[in-house]
């Protein structure tokens, strides 16, 4: 073997001993009492800052919550209302009076919320045809759809669970006798609109045999242009949630009173749920949300607590670095 070769080999063995003792080279910082506590701080002060600046953000958001599903049913219903939902002959029209407490600036987005609906649940989730929602009848697999698939033995257009239950409740609002627009453009996303949904398929069969389910579509408006449906096929992963109905595009004041002229056309008495109508502005951060305020300010107030916890831990039992006098086995040798 020659030296070459001898110190080659060295080479290898010594990398190899690097490796399985796991001694190669790597950042070992000392996490002294000084830079623990140096940490804390320094996540406290930035953590805290910016949690009170999300929550001011939060907090400048003007919304209004009210629950409609229990004040529009007719008294002789009030104990069977599902009957009352499910009568066609019943009128289902009612009268909301909503009072701005605080000025609102535009635009204000008008959201439904339905509470204690499980859009999650596994076989509703599963319950669609995306290929579809893109390609039309040109897509002729829609076994996903079960059980809402054909009517009069064709595919429906939209099939599956999520599109017939299609949320059916309508809004318009008035304000001193004159009528607020409401633009109900925009409310999807907009890749949902370029990439998701066709513009060549339309709901020529939906809601028009004997299966009959929510809301209805336009049998003349492709599905791209179908934004409640494109609003609504985007499932929820919580049982409580908001979608998007519209926007207001005039500034509400304070003391105004708008009357919200409503259709109850939608069923959540037979299963317990609960639906709202809300009124939001908008802030940089979004919508009303404290949650992430909370958490910054939890977390920068936790991370103070343990840096002054710390500092006095130090400072009452002070030691020297790298005394090995407190090593738990040194202790044990000494206690004996």
């Amino acid at each position: 073997m020659t030296d070459a070769s001898r110190e080659e080999h060295t080479q290898r063995e010594t990398a190899f001993y690097l490796f399985t003792q796991q001694r190669l080279p790597a950042c070992k910082p000392v996490l002294t009492p000084a830079w623990v506590i140096t940490i804390f701080l320094f996540t406290g002060f930035i953590f805290i800052p910016v949690g009170l600046v999300t929550l001011r953000a939060s907090r400048s958001v003007v919304e209004i919550v009210e629950r409609y599903d229990a004040e529009c049913v007719p008294e002789p219903f009030s104990i069977d209302k599902v009957s009352y939902i499910q009568d066609d002959s019943i009128p289902k029209n009612c009268t909301l009076f909503l009072k701005v407490n605080k000025y609102m600036k535009a635009p204000i987005h008008i959201y439904y919320q339905l509470d204690n609906y499980y859009q999650n649940h596994r076989r509703y989730v599963k319950s669609r045809s995306d290929q579809q929602l893109l390609h039309g009848q040109k897509y002729q697999s829609t076994s996903s759809c079960q059980p809402v698939e054909f009517n009069n033995d064709q595919p429906i257009v939209p099939c599956g669970l999520i599109a017939w239950s299609l949320f059916n409740d309508t809004f318009s609002f008035i304000r001193e006798r004159a009528k607020l627009k409401v633009n109900r453009k925009n409310i999807a996303w907009k890749s949902d609109r370029e990439h998701k949904f066709g513009k060549n398929v339309y709901p020529f069969n939906f809601q028009n045999g004997t299966l009959i389910g929510g809301g209805k579509l336009n049998p003349r408006i492709p599905l791209s242009d179908q934004e409640d449906l494109i609003v609504w096929m985007r499932t929820s992963a919580l049982p409580s949630f908001r979608k998007l109905y519209g926007r207001i595009e005039e500034d509400l004041d304070a003391d105004d009173v708008v009357v919200v002229h409503l259709m109850n056309n939608y069923n959540t008495y037979s299963f317990g749920g609960k639906k709202k109508l809300v009124l939001s502005t908008s802030s940089w951060l979004g919508g009303r949300n404290d949650f992430l305020g909370l958490a910054y300010v939890f977390v920068g107030s936790s991370s103070l607590i343990l840096a002054l916890v710390f500092l006095l831990l130090h400072l009452k039992y002070r030691r020297p670095y790298g005394d090995t006098s407190y090593l738990p086995w040194n202790r044990k040798s000494l206690s004996g």
